[in-house]
């Protein structure tokens, strides 16, 4: 029998059922035992008086734990002045299927500094139970819906690419190593190369949702050793722009989906909307950007070639200020700071754009260079052997249309989505320079 979730308890009413869930609160008193069972989808309140007929589920009540779970039988009645939803569990039958210890390692309600955060990271499983945590990750469950929706509904194709690469992804550098039956691979960084070999396959628009692996020895609350990267690549484009038009597309796609099927839980938690507009976001080049952050707030970024986080917080705050938009894509990135393969325009800028969202980088993308000859002379410009990258030389000689991507990072959307502090707070289980466990 499937479990009856407690989102749907309303239509219930008046018949017996069965519900199964997590202790979250015991009250024990002189003449009435009260518990508020929940689960992913929401809570109820059991009710039982103490009683001859009920002295074997009042005893076990007396002994229950917080967070224990338990199954109870009985009859589900609709109760107007019950707090919590209006509704009270009456039950015949209670089953503790579990005890959980009395002291909890974590006080689980506990967001200040009160509980260290890495304790909580050590005890995952027991931080993720609350109604935050539960909603943040049925948003990453609903937002890769839309974004699959639209793709295929547009004619893409889902790849999954190795991850085991004979070859360094990319520039090389930032790359796990690992043996491999008696040869070193790397783990990759991104499926990159493979999405541009299906686009020489013919597959016209791919997308990917999976692990990607980075060895950054880095502690931000932005980096993570392993992290979930989506990304897509479609043909026949004629600049970065139908990139940017597509990824738009998508990203509103996923927006709509999470306020459509989570936007009431969402303004409980969050005390306001998901936004959600039609505005256009804006596209302002990386030399304009540079200009308005001086000319407005007075700072000059650390790096000449690309944006730091500061800088990346003071458009985000200028576009919010200027154009209403939590989203606005930094294009035509300086060759320095790009991979070899995003094609240049006539004055040497990259084809490629940055997505930034609230302020945090949440996107790379660009248009590829597709011509072969000029690929490796890009190449041997970044200092690149061309013998390592053999194989993905070979995707581009027997035609290949032009075509652009992205690489999209799902735990930094979420992060800005929730205003969280960092990405551990939306992540599962976090994989950092330090940790590696549970």
């Amino acid at each position: 029998m499937q479990k009856i979730l407690f989102k749907d308890l309303a239509n219930y009413f008046g018949q017996t059922i069965e519900i199964a869930g997590f202790v979250d609160k015991v009250r024990d008193l002189q003449y009435v035992q009260f518990i508020v069972v929940r689960d992913s989808s929401g809570k109820v309140q059991i009710t039982i008086e103490k009683n001859d007929g009920n002295k074997a589920m009042n005893d076990v009540v007396a002994k229950l734990t917080k967070e224990s779970t338990v199954r109870a039988v009985g009859v589900l009645f609709d109760r107007p002045n019950v707090k919590l939803r209006g509704m009270e569990f009456i039950p015949t039958e209670l089953e503790v299927t579990s005890l959980s210890a009395e002291e909890l390692p974590i006080d689980i309600l506990d967001y200040t500094n009160a509980t260290n955060k890495e304790l909580r990271l050590d005890y995952r499983f027991l931080d993720l139970r609350t109604d935050r945590n539960y909603l943040i990750f049925k948003a990453q469950t609903i937002a890769e819906m839309g974004m699959r929706e639209w793709w295929v509904a547009h004619n893409f194709i889902e790849i999954h690419s190795p991850k085991i690469l004979g070859t360094a992804s990319e520039s090389g550098a930032e790359v796990f190593k690992m043996d491999y039956f008696g040869r070193t691979v790397f783990l990759a960084q991104s499926p990159q190369f493979y999405k541009q070999m299906a686009m020489a396959s013919g597959f016209n628009g791919v997308f990917e949702i999976a692990p990607a692996f980075r060895a950054e020895n880095s502690h931000t609350a932005f980096h993570a050793t392993e992290f979930t990267s989506v990304d897509a690549e479609i043909s026949w484009i004629k600049s970065h722009h139908d990139v940017m038009d597509m990824e738009e597309a998508v990203i509103k796609s996923a927006l709509r989906k999470v306020k459509d099927v989570l936007g009431k839980e969402y303004v409980d938690l969050m005390k306001k909307e998901v936004e959600l507009n039609d505005l256009k976001w804006p596209r302002i080049p990386f030399a304009e950007v540079k200009r308005i952050i001086q000319e407005n707030y007075k700072y000059v970024g650390e790096k000449p070639t690309d944006i730091d986080r500061r800088e990346e917080e003071l458009i985000g705050m200028y576009v919010k200020k200027n154009f209403g938009s939590d989203f606005v894509f930094v294009t035509e990135y300086p060759f320095a700071a790009r991979p070899f393969y995003h094609m240049l325009d006539e004055h040497g800028l990259t084809k490629s754009f940055d997505l930034l969202y609230k302020g945090v980088e949440i996107t790379t993308g660009a248009q590829r260079e597709h011509r072969i000859d000029i690929l490796k002379q890009q190449a041997t410009m970044k200092g690149l052997g061309h013998e390592a990258l053999e194989f993905y030389f070979n995707f581009f000689k027997y035609g290949v249309p032009p075509h652009g991507g992205y690489g999209f990072g799902l735990t930094r959307f979420l992060m800005r989505l929730f205003d969280a502090e960092s990405i551990r707070d939306v992540t599962l289980l976090y994989r950092g320079p330090n940790r590696v466990n549970p």
